[in-house]
């Protein structure tokens, strides 16, 4: 990324009142977020949304005095800033309206791997949650999925250090910046996670982990995988935040059932029963809804190719089924450069010949 877009970008971030959505708008009218500040006031003030209040907070001089600092300290520091735009932020999480336009990276982050799993829960685990996590991830191991979490307390790192001892990519996504520890005890854990994967954080270096930025957080945390599993949640928690995120961005949402007089299942049994997450006994049930069976896949494969007569365009939409699991009809559309209201048709074509199945949330998978 360009120093100057880099710049822009950090001063969009630092804006007052002027969000992800709004600095994504900009940006589209005026083709990068460096030119938004070349871009006459007169302008800017007839993009619908854009109003003088915003204006005036765009070009308030501070803003550019904070974002040259933060980025002297990016490029001492070496760190990586990821643009939404670039080809390596995260694929799932560009989805999401109202993803961070920046995001800062530490480690050794691959995301080739599109199996991305976020696990969530409570601060106050049991030894039932623990022993779950514990074995739902070693049973997952085979298929080498990237695990997420927020690095907290409780089912967070007991996540991500059960996804090491697995051999397997952990991500922490952090509610502060690169520069803080939070919590300052799992300052230890901050190698291995870096050996084996990494952080992301829309934070500059400096800013502390504040209430509202937690909430901010979680919808990195439901954006960025395919689905989202609660371990352990109380009636109330973050977690069900990132439950109900997770289920407006039409992303599979789980749960892990418990006892009734549980106090620590009461919030997975609570998304359960209000049809909020499907219901998580074991690795298969996870295998069996997101058909990471991969035997099963290319028996399937096999067979479509040989008794199904597909035409040109169902094809590229099974292959890209196939390739890539459940995927929202709008992101199918623009994989393929196929209008919606065309692909519609196709999918409802491939539904009746049996090579397709329906999602809740307008996703689709091959049968």
């Amino acid at each position: 990324m360009l120093e100057k877009e880099l710049l822009g970008l950090l001063m969009l971030q630092k804006a007052k009142g002027v969000g992800d959505i709004i600095a994504k708008k900009l940006i589209a009218h005026c083709g990068s977020a460096e030119n938004v500040f070349k871009e006459k006031k007169s302008i800017l003030d007839k993009i619908n949304g854009i109003g003088s209040i915003t204006i005036k907070n765009l070009f308030e001089k501070n803003n550019r005095i904070a974002a040259d600092r933060e980025l002297s300290f990016i490029q001492k520091k070496k760190i990586t800033a990821v643009s939404f735009q670039d080809e390596s932020y995260p694929f799932k999480l560009k989805q999401c309206v109202d993803a961070p336009i920046l995001l800062f990276q530490d480690g050794n982050i691959n995301l080739d791997n599109q199996r991305v799993l976020s696990i969530v829960g409570t601060r106050k685990m049991t030894l039932y949650g623990r022993d779950f996590i514990n074995q739902f991830i070693e049973e997952l191991a085979p298929y080498n999925p990237i695990i997420v979490s927020g690095f907290a307390y409780g089912v967070d790192i007991a996540a991500q250090k059960a996804a090491i001892k697995n051999n397997l990519q952990t991500i922490g996504v952090l509610a502060h910046g690169l520069e803080t520890i939070y919590p300052k005890t799992h300052k230890k854990y901050i190698h291995q996670v870096n050996e084996n994967g990494g952080f992301y954080t829309e934070f500059w270096h400096d800013e502390e982990p504040l209430r509202e930025h937690f909430l901010k957080r979680n919808r990195i945390v439901a954006g960025i995988s395919e689905a989202t599993i609660i371990i352990e949640s109380a009636e109330k928690g973050g977690s069900l935040v990132t439950a109900e995120i997770a289920n407006s961005y039409s992303r599979e949402v789980f749960a892990v059932p418990g006892k009734t007089t549980d106090i620590l299942s009461k919030g997975c049994n609570n998304l359960i029963k209000r049809n909020k997450a499907g219901i998580l006994t074991s690795a298969t049930d996870l295998i069996e809804m997101l058909n990471w069976d991969i035997d099963k896949k290319k028996i399937t494969a096999v067979q479509k190719q040989l008794f199904i007569d597909l035409k040109i365009e169902e094809q590229q939409v099974y292959d890209c089924l196939l390739n890539t699991g459940n995927m929202h009809m709008d992101s199918l559309a623009l994989e393929l450069n196929i209008p919606v209201y065309k692909l519609a048709t196709i999918l409802f074509n491939m539904e009746m010949k049996g090579v397709v199945k329906p999602l809740q949330g307008k996703l689709f998978k091959v049968v």
